[in-house]
């Protein structure tokens, strides 16, 4: 320690640490997460509804299916480009641009008279999302002292997920009672609402030149690299829940309500991450790590057996410990991991882990849907147990350093 701050009394390092903390929840900071939920709102909205729509159309159930994935696709391509901009250009900027590209997007579903033209405005979705999310992530890192930056990511991953669990719950039933094309003009308000209140933030995050001087164009972040693995593997399980559980409780005569699923957890991850939010500033990664991993194995096995709604329950709350929880951890890891001038590109890597696992996720459920009996749809994917383990073995150093080295 320092004689400097060795010199602080305990009470002025209280008042100082009060400080901080009050400049986290900024006027700013608020804006910006507030439209990052509506923007992520405006997207996973339309997602369960896609495929549907897509058939209603005319289209075939190969071209509904390349209308579902090429959104993840067009992502996992987007993302290094994303990152390379926001290190360049005012977070504002793009995410305005993204803003208007996913209103475009929302708009042009509920005007596509076939498939053709949905497919074209899916693309013009996926590329306003992957500069939102991208750029918003950063922005929030840019508007917090970087010793905070875990719990701003904390809050940040809160409204992420609830906007992921909330959004899917609320348009699969309401498309039943007033139709495809009249729910999508909720998600298209909740954009335009998004657009309209980050032109009330007053610090645009506007790199410095010596941030954007002598910057070259990079693939990934390769000190966030294990941070992409991680969230592959975490991420798999729940966009195949996601996706799929719904199909898998009606094929296995489970007695459960699985409309309730994704609202509990909500509610749970709600509840852990406001009583865990003044910690992940300072408990290493390690600790959540191991924390989500047995959750996880914890929850798979429980949704391969539930027979009864309290089952269901735990396997909601375990999975809010085992993906919720690590999801802001591994998102703020890949920041503190990531030098000042590479906070896009590290923003992108994480996000290309969750591309991934969205995209091939689903899609090997389906093989194994077709393959295996239905107890093991869900035990297969505890194969994410161990190379999740290998991953954090392999880098365990690098990713609890980031703690000690913001």
């Amino acid at each position: 320690m320092s004689s400097k701050s060795a010199s602080v009394s305990p009470a002025k390092a209280g008042r100082m640490e009060q400080e901080k903390g009050k400049s986290i929840y900024s006027k700013d900071v608020i804006l910006v997460m507030t439209a990052s939920f509506l923007f992520l709102f405006g997207t996973m909205f339309n997602n369960p509804l896609i495929n549907g729509y897509a058939e209603s159309l005319g289209a075939s159930s190969i071209l509904a299916g390349v209308i579902v994935g090429i959104m993840s696709f067009a992502a996992m391509f987007l993302r290094p480009i994303a990152g390379n901009l926001t290190d360049k250009f005012s977070k504002y900027q793009l995410s305005f641009i993204g803003g208007v590209l996913i209103l475009i997007g929302i708009v042009g579903y509920i005007i596509s008279p076939n498939g053709e033209f949905l497919l074209l405005f899916r693309i013009i979705n996926g590329t306003g999302f992957v500069l939102c999310t991208v750029c918003m992530t950063t922005w929030i890192a840019f508007l917090v002292p970087r010793q905070h930056v875990g719990a701003a990511m904390g809050l940040y991953g809160l409204m992420n997920a609830l906007a992921m669990s909330i959004a899917p719950a609320i348009s699969i039933n309401l498309y039943k009672v007033i139709g495809y094309r009249e729910t999508m003009m909720l998600p298209a308000a909740a954009t335009l609402i998004m657009i309209i209140i980050i032109q009330f933030v007053g610090n645009r995050a506007v790199p410095s030149p010596r941030q954007k001087e002598k910057k070259q164009f990079k693939l990934i972040s390769v000190n966030a690299l294990p941070v992409a693995l991680l969230t592959t593997c975490f991420g798999i399980p729940y966009f195949v829940t996601q996706a799929d559980i719904v199909t898998y409780v009606a094929k296995m005569h489970m007695p459960v309500a699985v409309g309730s699923y994704f609202f509990i957890y909500a509610i749970v991850l709600l509840l852990i991450r406001t009583l865990l939010k003044n910690y992940f500033d300072t408990v290493r990664f390690g600790v959540w790590f191991w924390l989500s991993l047995v959750a996880t194995a914890i929850y798979l096995v429980l949704l391969a057996y539930m027979n009864s709604n309290w089952m269901m329950a735990l396997g909601a709350a375990g999975m809010a410990v085992g993906y919720g929880l690590i999801y802001s951890v591994l998102q703020s890891t890949a920041l503190l991991l990531s030098p000042a001038n590479e906070q896009g590109l590290g923003s992108s890597t994480f996000y290309l882990g969750l591309d991934i696992a969205m995209a091939f996720g689903p899609m090997l459920a389906g093989v194994v849907a077709k393959t295996l009996p239905g107890r093991w749809f869900y035990l297969v994917q505890l194969i994410v147990v161990p190379l999740a383990l290998i991953v954090y073995l392999v880098w365990r150093k690098r990713l609890n350093g980031a703690i000690d080295n913001h």
